[in-house]
């Protein structure tokens, strides 16, 4: 009986504001709240309150049968108690059906395993700790920031005590293997789930495209697509950004009627269900090994690192960031540390991503600057800033200890 696997990244950064040189040693006052605050209301209101009022629908009209599941990083959650707690209410209530799994990642969707693991261990276990206070689940299955991942990391996770890890079903490594079945990492027990890349992004990209050949796509047509693999799969992995629905394909194309009948046109075929992915995990056994030995991830053409470390503007930004861990962890200065992490958000890095061909549009999704060039200067004079607070902070601890 194969299964159908729902997955939603919910995300929004703490964007920076205009910081310039003349704020240097004058502001320590990074974020733009106002910006915030706006996007968060605006994505609240198209996306994150009409669908969740939608997948609530759905769970109750189909008695528990249609499962989904959902990772939310810290900082959305922040930001959610800040700007928008009605939104945060309404995915407790979703959690509260039983039919809702929550999944671990970084605190701070921050790129953190690629630069000290002992960080990386630091943020999962603070983001664990937060969905077990907000939503009183503990998390058995893990996604790293943008499905970045490779064996080492796998490793380090089921290390961590988790059963299962979500990864891309990126063509380059799948050999004579498809997306549509569960695999482990070599030498390890961790179950791996691959997104399935093109159904996928059939609803997450290419549903409204005029252009695209199978445009309009329909949920009858769609659920043909699915059941053609009755026979040929144990799970079908839909990951993709929650913001589908509503932000990127506004409500006017129709994704929101798409998605209200989709389970119906799914349960027409007997063999089909939809599970979460850690009941994917748990009813099947692993096909295969997957070897993964370099990072992949799901961002743009290439399924790598390129949009965050591809070129040197965003090399030098991240090795200067986490060139300050010692120093933060020095201070034991809870604020430093947080405004810390918060600059380790992927996002920052993003914006400055110079691949403004194939991907582009997507990199200027909800993107503040004019140019990578100047998400760089803004983003170091910030760090400029933030690494003079930390002299003065580890000079005033010292000077404090000394008397």
């Amino acid at each position: 009986m194969p299964s159908i696997c729902f997955y939603f990244q919910v995300h929004q950064p703490k964007r920076l504001r205009n910081y310039t040189i003349f704020d240097i040693g004058n502001s320590h006052l990074y974020e733009d709240d106002e910006a915030n605050s706006t996007i968060m209301r605006k994505v609240a209101e198209k996306c994150y309150l009409p669908t969740n009022e939608l997948m609530l629908s759905l769970i109750k009209r189909h008695q528990g049968r249609f499962r989904i599941s959902y990772s939310i990083t810290g900082v959305a959650i922040e930001q959610m108690k800040r700007y928008s707690p009605e939104t945060l209410d309404s995915f407790k209530r979703l959690v509260d059906t039983g039919c809702v799994e929550l999944i671990s990642e970084t605190y701070y969707h921050s790129l953190a395993y690629l630069y000290s693991k002992e960080e990386f261990i630091k943020q999962v276990e603070q983001h664990r700790e937060l969905i077990f206070q907000e939503f009183g689940q503990r998390p058995t299955t893990f996604r790293n920031t943008e499905l970045i991942y490779n064996n080492d990391l796998a490793r380090t996770v089921e290390e961590l005590g988790y059963k299962t890890i979500l990864a891309e079903g990126a063509d380059k490594i799948l050999d004579w293997r498809n997306a549509n079945f569960v695999y482990h990492p070599p030498n390890s027990e961790i179950k791996v789930l691959l997104r399935n890349y093109s159904l996928a992004d059939d609803i997450a990209f290419r549903f409204s495209n005029r252009a695209w050949e199978e445009h309009p796509l329909t949920a009858p047509k769609f659920s043909n697509w699915v059941h053609q693999f009755d026979g040929k799969a144990n799970t079908i992995n839909l990951f993709m950004d929650y913001e589908t629905f509503g932000e990127h394909q506004w409500s006017d194309t129709g994704i929101f009627n798409f998605m209200e009948v989709l389970p119906d046109y799914i349960f027409k075929h007997p063999e089909f269900k939809f599970s979460t992915p850690s009941e994917v995990s748990n009813e099947y056994a692993g096909l295969a090994t997957l070897d993964v030995p370099d990072f992949m991830s799901w961002a743009d053409m290439e399924r790598d690192l390129s949009a965050w470390k591809g070129n040197h503007l965003q090399e030098d930004a991240l090795d200067a960031v986490f060139s300050l861990k010692d120093q933060v962890y020095q201070t034991g200065n809870k604020d430093l540390l947080n405004t810390w992490r918060s600059l380790q958000t992927s996002d920052h890095f993003y914006y400055m991503c110079t691949k403004w061909f194939s991907d582009g549009d997507v990199h200027k999704y909800f993107n503040p600057y004019e140019s990578p060039y100047e998400a760089y200067i803004n983003y170091q004079n910030v760090l400029r800033d933030f690494e003079a607070t930390l002299v003065e902070e580890t000079t005033r601890t010292n000077h404090e200890v000394r008397i």
